[in-house]
């Protein structure tokens, strides 16, 4: 396949797929337009799929494109060489010929693509009758943290804290009201995120029993005071859960606190 439309052109992928290219220096609605008009005529004659790949540093390329319908799908790092010896990332973009593009629907699903995401992390607050706090040794980080982990795209982020608990301890356990909402800054190669921690209420022995860890991820449980858990926490943590323990004496009605860094704001 060889399909030319000045200043852009496709040529065969194979399977299929067809690869898009353009003359440098055009201008973001020359770009776009003929972008666009090419894609669209490809789609329609059967092609399945159109790729581009983009300079990171090229924002009108790549703004031309997302314009055109096209998805960001990944990157390729450090791969495209600077003058000045450094190198740029090669962003790749893709449209398949079932895409929706036009109107509110098609226009999100390619922003979607685009814009910035963070992780929602959902953990739970357990606690005995003396106010000890359970807390996990995972088998993959030093710190010990409360149960719970990162909420799946499309979950809701109480029925994900549920069911990490029900993956890391084995039990079904009742969630209940949002304590704490924590803004975390980027930490040891992890972006920002946000975590949420619930209320899991009161752990009787009889409880602790029937816990079945999950052997890949948790090597132990312990319930430990606010004090002992200090030492096994990182700061933030140890912040956060000084906050969500003091709500937890609270009525149920009380407002969720929002933090900053473990921080109130």
């Amino acid at each position: 396949m060889a399909v030319v439309s000045d200043p852009v052109r496709l040529s065969d992928g194979g399977a299929g797929i067809a690869v898009l290219n353009w003359d440098a220096g055009l201008d973001l609605a020359t770009l776009q337009s003929a972008a666009t008009a090419i894609t669209e005529q490809a789609l329609a004659s059967g092609v399945r799929r159109i790729e581009v790949a983009v300079p990171a540093a090229d924002q009108w390329a790549r703004r031309a494109f997302v314009r055109s319908g096209f998805r960001l799908e990944g990157v390729r790092r450090a791969v495209i060489s600077r003058s000045d010896g450094s190198y740029d990332d090669l962003m790749l973009y893709a449209r398949l010929a079932e895409d929706l593009v036009g109107g509110p629907h098609g226009f999100s699903s390619v922003m979607n693509t685009v814009l910035p995401r963070k992780r929602l992390i959902a953990h739970v607050l357990i606690r005995d009758e003396f106010g000890r706090i359970l807390l996990c040794d995972t088998a993959f980080k030093t710190d010990w943290e409360l149960p719970g982990g990162i909420v799946e795209p499309g979950e809701p982020p109480r029925t994900g804290a549920i069911r990490e608990v029900r993956e890391e301890l084995g039990v079904d356990r009742a969630v209940g009201r949002l304590l704490v909402a924590d803004w975390m800054p980027p930490y040891l190669g992890w972006e920002d995120a946000v975590e949420l921690i619930f209320d899991g209420g009161i752990v009787t022995e009889t409880q602790l029993a029937t816990f079945s860890l999950q052997p890949n991820e948790i090597k132990r449980v312990e319930l430990v005071t606010l004090d002992q858990a200090a030492g096994l926490v990182t700061p933030l943590s140890h912040r956060r859960l000084s906050v969500a323990m003091e709500l937890t004496s609270r009525p149920a009605g009380f407002e969720t606190a929002y933090l900053e860094d473990g921080r109130p704001t």
